[in-house]
Formats: structure tokens, sequence, C-alpha cells
């Protein structure tokens, strides 16, 4: 583009000068590659909100063991809906409440709770799954505890590929 624009003495320089975005650019897109669309957040978004806990859950589950989790067996601990084990590393993961408007700090409470209780052993990471705002107080409490929050753009991520017509 500098060779057909620019007078001849500046065509090295322009190209040169121009080199630096091409590399932002082409950087920016692979990064961004493997990201759902704006539309397929909102699909995504809309689809999960009219589900039944029964097929979100079991939604969550097919995309988790697609990732290498595992569910452990036995009962979840209260205020978590379900452990998921790789290697060394357990999560607990609360998403039952992931039609909430909010995100408040009550579940993320008890998450951490059962995180904190959990076999002393293993990494135990703690997920929170859900469509609504947190609150500037759950999201103080999120990153202090580092609890990993699922919105919208990370759900769709996670159900890539899955039919989400169940």
């Amino acid at each position: 583009l500098a060779a057909a624009l620019l007078p001849p003495d500046l065509r090295v320089a322009g190209a040169i000068s121009g080199l630096p975005f091409f590399v932002i650019a082409a950087l920016a897109a692979w990064k961004q590659r493997g990201l759902p669309s704006a539309e397929r957040i909102e699909a995504t978004r809309q689809a999960v909100a009219s589900m039944a806990w029964p097929a979100f859950e079991a939604l969550l589950l097919q995309a988790f063991r697609r990732d290498g989790f595992e569910p452990a067996a036995g009962k979840p601990p209260a205020g978590v809906d379900f452990v998921l084990e790789r290697g060394n590393r357990r999560q607990f993961v609360a998403a039952r409440r992931w039609k909430s408007a909010h995100i408040g700090v009550e579940p993320l409470r008890a998450l951490q709770a059962a995180r904190e209780a959990g076999d002393g052993d293993r990494v135990n990471d703690a997920l929170y799954i859900g469509l609504g705002e947190p609150s500037e107080a759950a999201r103080q409490l999120a990153t202090a505890e580092r609890i990993a929050v699922w919105r919208g753009d990370e759900i769709a991520l996670a159900l890539r590929g899955l039919d989400l017509k169940a």
C-alpha cells in the first residue's frame, strides 16, 4: 500500500512505519480466533436463561468432561452444586443460581467456605456461574478469594459446540 500511495522517496519509510500496526492487528486477531462472537454470546445467554436446572447442569458437565474434568463421587458440600476433579486439582462449582439477575456475596461465601473445608492434599479452585451482574461486594470477594466468576462470555466459550436446545 505504501508503494502505491507514497512518493518514491517515502515508500520504504511508509512501509516500515505501518509494520507495527499490522503486527498488532495480527496478534489481536490471533487472540480472538477462538472466542465467540457477540451474537453467539447473546444466543447462548438466551438459551441458557430458558433452561431448567437439569438441562443446564447436564450441559455444564458435558463441557467440563470435554475439557478433562470428571465429577467427584459423593454428595457435594453445602453451597456447591458439583465438584470436579482433574489430576490433583479439585474445583468446586456453584451454578444453580445462574438465572439470578444479581450475584451477591452469599453464594460466593458459601462456595469459599466449602473450598476451605475441602481436602487439604488437593488444590481447591472455586467457580461461580451466573448470568447476572455481580454486586461490588461480590466482585471484591471474588477477587480477594480468587473465585472465578463465569458470566455470558465465559459460559458461551465453555458451551461452544454443544447442543443448547436440550
